[in-house]
């Protein structure tokens, strides 16, 4: 029986990040306090490809925080393709933690589907 889920990411998992940073030829994240044109923030930051300030990963309170102007600084679709990679990362950790099997699908439209096989760990 298939499920359909809907999930709005909150990114709290740093490995997760680092997994999605990974799987998307990203320089690994860096901790530590990060300036955006509005000002500085602590957390994890993500250097995404051709923007002009890093998105900051805020562990604690699961806020994503970044500053594109708009598109002028960078493309919000890159935020949208590292915040796929990341509910896709944490998803699987979640799942062979529990002792579940994952696999992943690349679908044509670009988006991904990850498969949850209670009971089998793969």
């Amino acid at each position: 029986m298939s499920h359909i889920e809907t999930i709005e990411t909150e990114v709290r998992d740093a490995t997760a990040v680092h997994a999605a940073c990974e799987r998307l030829r990203l320089p690994p994240p860096l901790q530590g306090a990060h300036e955006l044109f509005s000002g500085t923030i602590e957390g994890l930051a993500v250097r995404l490809p051709q923007w002009e300030y890093a998105a900051i990963c805020e562990l604690q309170t699961g806020k994503l925080h970044y500053d594109n102007y708009g598109g002028r600084w960078g493309d919000e679709k890159e935020i949208g393709r590292f915040l796929q990679a990341y509910a896709a990362e944490k998803s699987k950790i979640a799942a062979r933690c529990e002792g579940h099997s994952v696999t992943e699908q690349q679908l044509a439209d670009g988006w991904l589907k990850v498969s949850i096989q209670v009971g089998g760990a793969a």
